[in-house]
């Protein structure tokens, strides 16, 4: 069996230019996830799918592989993850002449995970075939099926038909449970990818994962450099015992 991890890392971030490469504890975001990556034991081998050769350079640098460069029209604000992940697979196809048995997500976004339980949320899609993927979720605080939509006349009403308004003041024990998804771990299969073109597909395993930090702003950043100094990490006590930390002018955005 083959396992691949699969790094997305586009280079045209809005809301924090260099997004990917920003350095957070003195190393590039991208770099906790490549580590993650080489630190979980059933990961076989990283690759890094990005559309810049900088960011292409700095992946090597922590040890990650980059045979090829996505296209520019799979980079975009609109490109979706299926958008990649074909291009990805059908690369390895057509140069490689095989597909991994399964391609493990580590978006850059969330940088702070276990490795081990990157490890678990493999053995539970491997110790079950007949699941076509596996995404990680974590538990919500406040269920959304108490949350209210608006109608045309203006009054509010709940999102599911047949959840009046007096019922929806019910405490929250009385509705489903229901999960958030994030960054920390998807698993999928390209055989699915190719046959069907679908990325998910029907049997997705929910993972449930801890609650973490997924950077899409500055003061993400800001929380994660606090969160690192209070409570440390061992991506980043990693990173700090085998690479030197990069200068701010070594960091290009």
């Amino acid at each position: 069996m083959h396992i691949m991890a699969i790094i997305p890392a586009r280079s045209g971030s809005k809301g924090v230019p260099g997004k990917n490469i920003k350095q957070l504890g003195g190393f590039p975001l991208i770099a906790y996830s490549i580590i993650a990556a080489k630190l979980a034991a059933k990961i076989d081998r990283t690759i890094v799918s990005t559309d810049s050769e900088e960011i292409a350079e700095i992946s090597r640098e922590y040890g990650a592989e980059t045979p090829f460069l996505r296209p520019p029209e799979l980079a975009q604000d609109h490109s979706t993850d299926i958008d990649f992940m074909r291009h990805t697979t059908q690369w390895l196809q057509d140069n490689e002449g095989f597909i991994p048995d399964y391609l493990v997500q580590l978006r850059p976004t969330t940088p702070l995970r276990n490795p081990q339980l990157v490890d678990r949320a493999i053995a539970e899609i491997t110790k079950r075939p007949e699941a076509t993927s596996l995404r990680s979720a974590h538990p919500a605080p406040e269920s959304p099926f108490k949350w209210f939509q608006k109608d045309e006349s203006g009054y509010f009403k709940g999102l599911l038909a047949g959840f009046s308004n007096d019922f929806l003041n019910n405490p929250r024990q009385r509705f489903p449970d229901a999960y958030i998804p994030d960054g920390y771990v998807d698993i999928i299969k390209p055989a699915l990818i190719l046959s069907s073109g679908l990325l998910y597909g029907e049997r997705m395993i929910g993972f449930i994962s801890p609650i973490c930090t997924e950077v899409d702003t500055m003061n993400d950043f800001d929380f994660l450099e606090y969160d690192l100094k209070r409570n440390g990490h061992l991506l980043w006590e990693y990173l700090k015992g085998f690479y030197p930390r990069r200068s701010p002018e070594h960091v290009r955005i």
